[in-house]
């Protein structure tokens, strides 16, 4: 007979912890999925052994209470290394165990199928551009591939400017990684990248080799894609965020693609960070294996690190086609309206682009908000027209007639008023501009040409964001417009201008880390003109022409903008001077979500050293109020370089406190802990 310690499938922080049970199958092992009995439920539950217990530890009295596991999974298991980085994980994000565990497991169930499906198989690879590779390109690969074939755990960044040529050398890094008999995985930020992606590696290793996850898949299709992989009958996993924790046995390299990018930063429970846990699991000794994180505007934390030698650091500084650079100006849109052009295009830009239209390049216009208005409001009163779940102003959609106000928080959806529901008057207008209105004004203004929008309104149907973004590579499309979906990444090659409507969007978020996303969108959208044989343009419009990151960015000055930024990061000890703290209180009553962040105030106070407790801010609302009928309040705290595991602790200690005092009084509020967010909303 054996012991296994189990970490039941279950929600209820009450039990999150290790249960012991018996078993007498011999085939249990660490990562098995198993049903038990538990609790007074009269049907199994689910959960994961992550453990054997030592019979001399157990004691024979217990022996005798204890119950045994009821059924082993046989489709399911963990291997030990991904039990390993789950409960690495539990400590490190300060989640639950059955959280971090679900993490690895496949979406979905069993199918009733007689085979496996394979979702590349309707999918046509590419052979690669590039034939040689460049001098640059040889000398990033080199300590790259000589780390792979010496089996050693090295992490290395790649900084390359936009078309350098970064998916080449991963391309044949992850050769070099088949080559040992390794797995890969390969991460981008965004869905829409994993196309072109996903066709050079089929060009490379064929379909047979190549699996991808990411949740536009159906349940079936990426159950059946984490079996693929699990039974090791492909190497190479593509996808987004979740595609970290494929079950890739003996995992010799992780690329993680865009590394700057926010999605890389888990929204929801567990609140991970990816890089992190591919790094976690690159470190295990099962994989011992490289990490490439590649951008042309790398995270001011990522930078830092390579400047301190925790990353190596690989520079490409040249287009692999020897193009130059993107040529780049701003137009200062204040001197637009002082000229009588209300247009949210520029002069400047329409003129650019009938010149380029008519040459027969193609033009990729951005804008980082969708919709068509970004709010509506009554001339007569000022009302706003809010979201009655979330409190936040309703965009106005007018595509197909709908006519429908949206929030892009919660979903709520309304009806447009014809009069102001505060005041009665009929002069309701709608403000700002979004991809929709965009769209409008573009195909207006230039009837001749062929328009197409990308944005998550336009592509919620499957398989219309490829369709449309294969439309524009083969030039059934003149004008794209869209927003972040298509600024970074992708690689056209008739893209003669770039036309960045609106470049205050990022600059106005009231969040330190502004400025650093405001010249990433700038840089990476206008990495996209100018891929083919001639030099492109970009056109920034701005109402803050003078701001350092719109500057910057227009210069394609990289350097300077870290330097700006890695002083005033250090002078107010954000990261990587410091981790950031994030604690979020929800409840259905505003006032249990404020007692609950006091709660948790007052007693940091007390466990805290006296000598950091300036670094914890009083609780206030936060940014986001109140979503979906939800009230939430915040808490945060700056926690000085090398103390986050003492932090985490003290954290953990009131969790554990709260989580005894439940059994008496259930809490009327939920307590949720992000460390490091990109986003304090």
């Amino acid at each position: 007979m054996k012991y296994v310690n189990v970490v039941i499938d279950n929600k209820s922080n009450s039990t999150d912890s290790f249960f012991t049970y018996a078993c007498s199958d011999e085939s249990v092992r660490t990562g098995s999925k198993v049903k038990v009995p538990f609790a007074r439920s009269k049907k199994p539950r689910e959960g994961y052994v992550v453990s054997f217990a030592e019979e001399s530890e157990i004691g024979e009295e217990l022996k005798k209470k204890l119950k045994e596991i009821a059924e082993i999974d046989r489709e399911i298991s963990l291997t030990e290394e991904m039990v390993r980085t789950a409960l690495w994980m539990k400590r490190r994000y300060l989640c639950r165990y059955i959280d971090a565990i679900r993490c690895f497991t496949p979406a979905g169930s069993a199918a009733k199928r007689r085979e496996l499906q394979n979702s590349l198989s309707r999918e046509k690879g590419e052979k690669p551009v590039i034939g040689e590779l460049t001098d640059e390109q040889q000398k990033a690969l080199e300590p790259i591939a000589k780390a792979i074939k010496s089996e050693l755990h090295e992490r290395f960044l790649i900084h390359g400017v936009t078309g350098s040529g970064k998916t080449e050398v991963n391309t044949r890094a992850a050769r070099a990684a088949l080559d040992q008999g390794k797995g890969v995985i390969i991460l981008v930020p965004e869905i829409s990248l994993t196309g072109q992606i996903i066709e050079r590696f089929l060009g490379n290793f064929g379909e047979d080799t190549v699996a991808v996850l990411h949740s536009r898949l159906s349940q079936g299709e990426r159950y059946d894609q984490w079996q693929r992989i699990a039974r090791g009958e492909v190497r190479i996993v593509i996808g987004a965020r979740s595609a970290a924790f494929a079950p890739v046995e003996n995992l010799g390299l992780v690329v993680v693609d865009e590394e700057h990018e926010s999605t890389y930063k888990s929204d929801f429970t567990p609140k991970y960070d990816t890089i992190e846990v591919a790094l976690k699991r690159l470190q295990d000794p099962d994989n011992r294996g490289v990490l490439i994180l590649g951008s042309a505007t790398p995270s001011i934390v990522t930078y830092n690190r390579a400047r301190e030698g925790i990353y190596k650091l690989i520079e490409l500084t040249k287009r692999y086609n020897e193009v130059a650079m993107p040529k780049s100006e701003v137009v200062d849109m204040r001197e637009e309206l002082k000229a009588g052009n209300k247009s949210v295009i520029s002069r400047r830009l329409a003129e650019e682009m009938q010149k380029q239209l008519e040459s027969g390049s193609q033009v990729m216009l951005f804008l980082n908000r969708r919709g068509y208005s970004t709010f509506v409001s009554c001339r007569e009163c000022g009302h706003v027209m809010i979201c009655p779940t979330c409190g936040l102003s309703l965009t106005y959609h007018k595509k197909h007639g709908s006519g429908k106000m949206t929030c892009h928080y919660c979903g709520h959806e309304e009806m447009a008023p014809t009069a102001c529901p505060e005041c009665g008057s009929t002069y309701v207008r709608y403000f700002g501009s979004g991809t929709e209105k965009i769209e409008e004004t573009i195909a207006r203004m230039f009837p001749d040409y062929k328009v197409s929008r990308v944005d998550l309104d336009s592509v919620k149907e499957k398989g219309e964001l490829k369709k449309r973004l294969k439309a524009f590579e083969k030039g059934d499309t003149d004008i794209l417009i869209g927003t972040q979906l298509i600024a970074k990444g992708l690689d056209f090659r008739n893209v003669g201008l770039v036309g960045i409507v609106s470049a205050d969007v990022s600059l106005n978020i009231p969040d330190y880390r502004s400025p650093e996303r405001a010249f990433q969108l700038i840089t990476q959208a206008a990495g996209r003109a100018g891929r083919g044989n001639t030099v492109g343009r970009v056109i920034i419009q701005t109402y803050s022409p003078e701001h350092y990151a719109v500057q910057m960015a227009a210069k394609g000055d990289y350097g300077s903008f870290y330097k700006a930024e890695d002083r005033f990061r250090n002078y107010m000890m954000y990261p990587p001077y410091s981790d950031i703290f994030q604690i979020i209180f929800t409840s259905d009553c505003e006032g249990s979500a404020k007692i609950g962040a006091e709660r948790w105030h007052e007693r940091l106070m007390k466990l805290l050293p006296e000598e950091d407790r300036a670094n914890l801010f009083e609780p206030q609302q936060a940014y986001m109020s109140k979503i979906r009928e939800t009230y939430r309040y915040s808490l945060v705290m700056k926690c000085p370089k090398g103390k986050r595991n003492d932090y985490a602790e003290t954290i953990s200690r009131i969790q554990a406190e709260e989580v005894e005092a439940s059994r008496k009084k259930k809490a009327d509020y939920i307590a949720v802990v992000d460390i490091n967010p990109y986003s304090f909303t």
